[in-house]
């Protein structure tokens, strides 16, 4: 077997003390017990991958798919980010937070379709330096790979070493399209050999339409109504978020004790991801005081202080990678002044006024539309707007979205914005399905240096998000068990 220490090109040879002598090679190659391997049972996401693989393979009949996990991203010198394979390949593979780096997916056509087949660097023999001299895939520094039988029993998928990859990589030709965004050094060689066939033959894309382009656009849609697996996991990843969150409520005392209390916030959140899921699903935002006002603050450096707002938009990604994505507003001091229970209760009810119209056959849009009208009504209904709510809304006009700029709702299951890639027909413009997962999240934001407002709403940002499941006769809010209503959330945290 060749010696793969050789193909770690980050290795720190410069500074290495890793023994290279033959006898170490030999004794450290010896003396190890027998391992048997005991097939998993399959998984139960693997019927339902089973599923979206063949769902896929119709839509591109005759052409070959090539769907990368992705390669680690360095974060510094040698050090690389936490790994995780990109959404479409977990979703089509069933394999989640323990997908081994740099993994592909290959649908091969074949008279009744594809061959689908999972190509990933399988355990290394002890009869090699790699187990123990290569740090980024060694088994001494990364831990144990599975086999190619063990995944092929466990994912219910054909498998080959990734070693392969390369012999079918010499065959890509014109009718082969490839996830470009998963894997830059696989789409620049898939690119290549497209290219130096071009003069020879046609692409798929000037043959029937097909085009890397809409294979994404297509896994991306592909996600938009989840299956019974994902509606599962949707649910368990709400049940812990919850917990994340009622350990934030716990531990606010020591959170306002600390001069960069956000920080604590976060810490506390993640530290429940970490417990019950493989991470959070997006970055934290704690944002306490006028930093609420900023939409997407995730420095998290400032204080929590009593007598302030905390806005706590936070969501635990499972070892299957689905996410919860919630927010709750929190009155560090306890209690809401009169001010912020009038913000925060419009909110809710801008919320609550969406929720109450989705169901089947709506479509998506309606539901900004339904916050914003509640939102136009109650800024107007404080003077905070120099027309009428009925002229705000015109669409030449939009005073109120001056205090809320985002959008109400957006998709989420694998990738807290999911399905991103789809078309605005099915996405925006889309009709409402059983079985489809977005948050409602209205939002009133009073920036503390706007003059439109007095000043007693200045510095306050308030949001209030929630998980929705479409049913067969309306719509489930998952994240009802997290307190919403003002007295609800006074009550909270006096417990």
């Amino acid at each position: 077997m060749a010696d793969s220490a050789e193909k770690a090109p980050r290795a720190t040879t410069n500074r290495s003390t890793t023994p290279v002598s033959d006898t170490f090679q030999n004794y450290i190659s010896s003396g190890w017990a027998d391992h048997p391997e005991v097939s998993p049972v399959p998984r139960e996401q693997s019927i339902f991958a089973s599923a979206r693989r063949a769902e896929l393979s119709d839509r591109f009949t005759g052409l070959r798919l090539i769907v990368p996990a992705g390669a680690a991203k360095v974060r510094s010198n040698d050090t690389d980010y936490p790994y995780r394979a990109h959404s479409a390949f977990a979703h089509l593979t069933g394999w989640g937070s323990d997908a081994v780096p740099g993994s592909v997916l290959v649908f091969e056509p074949v008279d009744n379709g594809h061959r689908a087949t999972l190509y990933f660097r399988e355990a290394a023999g002890r009869d090699s330096s790699e187990f123990y001299a290569n740090p980024e895939i060694g088994e001494f520094w990364t831990g144990p790979r599975p086999s190619l039988a063990h995944v092929a029993h466990d994912l219910m998928l054909d498998t080959k070493s990734l070693e392969d990859f390369a012999a079918l990589l010499d065959r890509v030709d014109a009718s082969t399209l490839v996830l470009r965004e998963s894997d830059r050094e696989i789409t620049d060689q898939v690119d290549g050999r497209r290219l130096s066939v071009a003069d020879t033959g046609t692409l798929a894309s000037e043959e029937g339409g097909a085009s890397d382009d809409e294979l994404a656009r297509v896994l991306s849609e592909m996600r938009l109504v989840k299956d019974g697996f994902e509606v599962a996991q949707m649910r368990l990843a709400v049940n812990a978020t919850k917990q994340g969150f009622d350990d934030v409520v716990s531990d606010l005392p020591s959170i306002v004790a600390h001069q960069r209390g956000e920080r604590l916030v976060e810490g506390t959140f993640n530290r429940r991801a970490r417990a019950e899921g493989n991470a959070v699903g997006y970055d934290t935002i704690a944002a306490s005081g006028p930093h609420a006002c900023i939409l997407h603050w995730t420095r998290n450096d400032g204080p929590v202080t009593p007598g302030d707002l905390v806005l706590i938009d936070a969501g635990i990604e499972l070892e299957s990678y689905y996410t919860a994505d919630i927010t709750r507003t929190l009155p560090v001091s306890g209690t809401f002044t009169e001010v912020q229970r009038r913000v925060y209760e419009g909110v809710r009810e801008a919320a609550d006024a969406a929720f109450a119209i989705v169901k089947p056959g709506i479509r998506f849009r309606e539901i900004h539309a339904e916050a914003m009208r509640v939102i136009a009504e109650k800024t107007a209904e404080w003077g905070l707007l120099p027309v009428t709510a009925e002229e705000a809304l015109r669409a030449e006009n939009q005073h109120h979205r001056r205090y809320m700029v985002h959008g109400t709702s957006h998709h989420l299951g694998l990738d807290v914005h999911d399905c991103a890639q789809a078309r605005r027909d099915l996405y925006l413009d889309g009709v409402l399905e059983p079985g489809m997962v977005f948050t409602i999240e209205p939002g009133l934001y009073f920036q503390p240096d706007d003059l439109t407002v007095p000043e007693e709403y200045r510095g306050i940002g308030v949001r209030i998000e929630d998980d929705i499941l479409v049913t067969e006769s309306g719509a489930e809010n998952l994240s009802i068990g997290i307190p919403r209503t003002a007295d609800d959330v006074e009550a909270w945290l006096a417990r």
